[in-house]
């Protein structure tokens, strides 16, 4: 996982604060260097009992975006815990039902499989969706997001550049933006 910095200081904006105040600044332990201080990721769980053959498909597709993006982290849920995602699969076609960004449903659709598309790919373009990213059709086969239209050949199960720093930007703070996909609402690939 790639590692982010926190770029912010907080021992020199006490100590200044203290000195305009009038107050006695006391010497406080060195502060780590804003490089050496990280993030941590956001930790979204997912529930693959019901993904049935896909369930393999499913942690590899998870692992392909903890590989990818620092500001989230999906691991499988713990017994007895809710998840912030279910995965499902059916007979139809794959698709994403996301209830807010990083909680909702994803059903693996054997339609899709059956017409050959690549199971590790279908996983990881449905777990970018509860991530927040749209479809983006027609796309290359470059592009996570352009799903079914890159064609059963595309077997690239990897977000590019820009849907990385997407799902970055959407999880990586306090204040980070919430746009993407609209909230509950399907996305049918």
């Amino acid at each position: 996982m790639h590692v982010r910095t926190l770029v912010r200081g907080l021992t020199a904006a006490l100590a200044v604060t203290f000195a305009l105040a009038g107050g006695q600044a006391a010497a406080a332990p060195a502060a780590p260097a804003a490089e050496d201080r990280t993030l941590a990721p956001r930790i979204l769980t997912y529930d693959a009992s019901a993904a049935a053959e896909f369930k393999a498909a499913v942690d590899r597709g998870a692992a392909i975006w903890n590989e990818s993006v620092d500001a989230v982290e999906l691991r499988p849920v713990a017994a007895g815990q809710r998840a912030n995602i279910r995965i499902l699969a059916d007979n139809g076609w794959p698709r994403a039902y996301t209830s807010s960004l990083g909680n909702g449903t994803v059903y693996i659709g054997r339609q899709a499989v059956t017409q050959g598309y690549n199971t590790v790919r279908i996983s990881s373009h449905e777990l970018g969706h509860i991530l927040g990213l749209p479809d983006r059709k027609p796309g290359p086969c470059s592009s996570l997001m352009s799903g079914s239209t890159a064609g059963v050949a595309c077997t690239n199960p990897y977000p590019n550049a820009a849907e990385k720093a997407e799902v970055e930007s959407d999880f990586g703070g306090a204040f980070a933006r919430s746009a993407g996909v609209p909230r509950n609402v399907m996305t049918v690939d």
